[in-house]
């Protein structure tokens, strides 16, 4: 082999030792060295797939960002120990990924849903440029979100919901897996529209009436209401009592399903909408063509 040949493969030579070959143990003082021993690469044969699976991605969690684009966008990629996969500007509209989907965000921090906690090791978290929440002497008012970037932010979830296969009934709100210590997206993001695309279920509205009819004359018991809220996924008290974490709960529950009024009281239209979502095919579902399906939210 010429110098010149030999100069151009040494190179690869070097790696392909480098990759095959284990370092030698250090030997004792006064004892023989020990030889380097190759390695070999693992067989995998990758000819069979088990049907016992499911996406690592479980849940898709809504948030605002209470931050205009720059700040938002600087908190969620320096180190500020918060992130989301994506951030959905407001202007100009636009979705930016940061943080691959196969990685874990730190977005949910402190969570529970259905029994599972600290959802980040099991969630996709969407950030949306919101400035949330001002209060104000005639109380608290929430900021509006643009069309345009609601239609962004439908078609996103629209996206990573086929491709991770996430169920209908887990695309919630941060305020949904941290009731009181968190209300993003709050009651003015239109959960009605997500529905009406298709991308989670809502309450059928003839079994909501008929229930709502039935809890004006007889009202439920707290117990009731908390036994319901935690089938639904909402982290409850189980006390009867209708304590400030259980009307956290509640005015978590109406901000994602009746944000006309968030006060936390049990009314008997609120105890409706619980019935209906607890109540097998108490949902509807619709489908691509226009038309909705009952859906029975999996608790």
């Amino acid at each position: 082999m010429s110098l010149t040949r030999l100069l151009a493969v040494a190179p690869a030579l070097l790696l392909a030792a480098c990759a095959s070959v284990t370092p030698p143990p250090a030997s004792a003082p006064g004892t023989a060295p020990v030889a380097a021993r190759a390695v070999p690469l693992p067989h995998i044969d990758r000819s069979y797939t088990s049907e016992n699976q499911d996406s690592r991605a479980l849940y898709i969690v809504l948030h605002y960002t209470v931050l205009n684009w720059e700040k938002s966008l600087k908190v969620l990629t320096t180190g500020g120990q918060v992130s989301a996969h994506y951030l959905v500007r407001d202007e100009p509209v636009a979705s930016y990924a940061l943080v691959d989907e196969n990685r874990r965000a730190w977005h949910a921090g402190a969570s529970f849903w259905a029994g599972n906690q600290n959802l980040n090791s099991a969630s996709i978290g969407i950030e949306i440029v919101n400035p949330g929440y001002t209060d104000t002497p005639m109380g608290r008012v929430y900021a509006p979100f643009p069309q345009a970037q609601v239609d962004e932010v439908i078609a996103l979830v629209r996206d990573i919901q086929a491709r991770q296969k996430v169920r209908p009934d887990r695309i919630i709100g941060h305020s949904d897996i941290a009731p009181g210590r968190k209300q993003d997206p709050g009651p003015a993001f239109p959960w009605k529209q997500l529905a009406d695309a298709g991308l989670v279920p809502w309450p059928d509205p003839n079994l909501v009436l008929i229930k709502r009819l039935e809890h004006e004359v007889a009202p439920q018991s707290v117990a009731w209401l908390q036994a319901r809220l935690a089938r639904i996924g909402y982290k409850t008290p189980q006390t009867g009592v209708l304590d400030e974490a259980t009307r956290d709960v509640i005015a978590t529950f109406q901000m994602h399903f009746r944000p006309s009024d968030i006060g936390g009281i049990p009314d008997p239209e609120t105890a409706a909408l619980i019935e209906a979502i607890t109540t097998p095919s108490g949902m509807r579902l619709v489908q691509p063509d226009g038309s909705s399906q009952p859906y029975t939210w999996r608790w």
